[in-house]
């Protein structure tokens, strides 16, 4: 049986000045996808960028890469049509932001985008369970929302397995991304290998 990670860097941690050729480099450098964190500054007390700034990236990068949007914003459901013509491929909300999840999850579905769901550290994982069979991806965050850089939270491990792995600073600021990248891979691999085994 072959198994397989992907690895996507959080351009958030990037030189923002530099966002199209730091989007480049981290796919030339065996990225899978590229997770774009949107704040509101709400839901979050940062703010970051919007659907325009996903329209220029999709422009200049063209169809590929993968975008997963990390929608960290208070009223997620406003942003589905936006983020869908700007070229989003996946929107992925917060559980804590809505009262509604089974609704957005069918509109972002409908607009053509994969649907992911993400918890903040203080939220169970059961909480994500009645959602499971509806959603492309769980993100697990092993950080607070709304700052990069933030020191990992090992104590979130148990909370779930993992396959798609999203990192910041590790990649964006390594003197060689290339060689992180590979690292996560084979970590992740190997953990989910070993999981396999000990069942």
């Amino acid at each position: 049986m072959s198994y397989s990670a992907k690895i996507g860097p959080s351009i958030l941690s990037s030189d923002l000045s530099q966002l199209g050729n730091e989007c480049k480099r981290m796919m030339e450098c065996g990225a899978d996808y590229l997770h774009l964190d949107v704040m509101d500054g709400h839901f979050v007390p940062n703010i970051t960028f919007g659907h325009p700034m996903v329209e220029c990236l999709r422009n200049t990068l063209g169809p590929d890469p993968f975008f997963d949007m990390h929608m960290m914003v208070s009223r997620p459901e406003q942003w589905v049509k936006p983020m869908a013509a700007a070229g989003a491929n996946q929107y992925t909300f917060h559980l804590e932001a809505t009262s509604n999840p089974g609704n957005l999850i069918k509109e972002i579905r409908e607009s053509g985008m994969k649907a992911g769901l993400a918890i903040k550290p203080g939220t169970t994982v059961e909480e994500l369970a009645p959602w499971a069979g509806q959603i492309d991806m769980a993100l697990v965050m092993t950080v607070e929302p709304g700052f990069g850089g933030q020191k990992f939270m090992e104590d979130m491990m148990p909370k779930a397995g993992a396959n798609m792995i999203v990192s910041g600073s590790a990649v964006v600021s390594s003197d060689d991304p290339r060689s992180v990248i590979a690292l996560l891979k084979n970590v992740v691999i190997e953990a989910i290998q070993k999981r396999s085994l000990d069942r």
